[in-house]
């Protein structure tokens, strides 16, 4: 049975830089130059400039379950302006979080993915920023989707490993992180599937 999943990633049209210091309070002005997403109902990939956002949040409503990296503290915040509810409502795996709790720092993608999956990124948000700020929209798409197709990969060896890799940019040694994804994954599934079998189905 296909699980109602997004896996998904945005890239802003505008750097930290040039929207001040308040970065924390200030994401929603970055605003969306493109999403891109794997979608578990379709199987398929997909991607949507600034002016598909209503078509995108009509997507983002119905899904299960959002997955990504780092999304709850940056992604999901630059999408909040688009979307008709808060970003807090949105049932959401956050795999960055899980490897901070468990190692207790930050990690990137980038060593993620090359330490777990043997592949790295195509490229990083400065090198996104410029695409954007040129028009060169099929190709920030490009970069976009490589992103999400990363961390699909990285989630799907989590759950079905139970752990992934990263390479420490202090010791420059690889080390092994923990994770329960598959699990978090039903959980998630199970707490909407109670959800909707406990909402009357009339009012009268």
């Amino acid at each position: 049975m296909k699980k109602n999943i997004l896996v998904l990633d945005v890239e802003t049209q505008k750097s930290f830089k040039e929207i001040g210091k308040s970065k924390a309070m200030s994401l929603s002005k970055l605003k969306v130059s493109v999403v891109c997403v794997y979608d578990y109902l379709t199987e398929a990939y997909s991607s949507y400039e600034e002016k598909d956002m209503m078509k995108f949040g009509e997507r983002l409503q119905t899904a299960d379950l959002l997955i990504g990296f780092n999304i709850r503290r940056f992604d999901m915040a630059v999408l909040q302006p688009y979307l008709f509810r808060p970003v807090e409502q949105f049932p959401v795996l956050d795999l960055l979080d899980d490897i901070e709790k468990a190692r207790g720092h930050r990690v990137s993608l980038d060593s993620v993915a090359r330490a777990t999956v043997k592949e790295g990124k195509s490229g990083d948000g400065a090198e996104a920023l410029v695409l954007f700020k040129e028009g060169r929209m099929e190709e920030l798409k490009k970069y976009c989707l490589d992103d999400v197709r990363l961390t699909k990969n990285v989630y799907e060896y989590g759950c079905k490993e139970g752990n992934i890799f990263f390479t420490s940019t202090w010791d420059f040694k690889t080390h092994e992180v923990p994770v329960n994804w598959n699990q978090a994954t039903d959980d998630f599934l199970n707490k909407k599937t109670r959800t909707q079998n406990n909402f009357p189905a009339s009012l009268f």
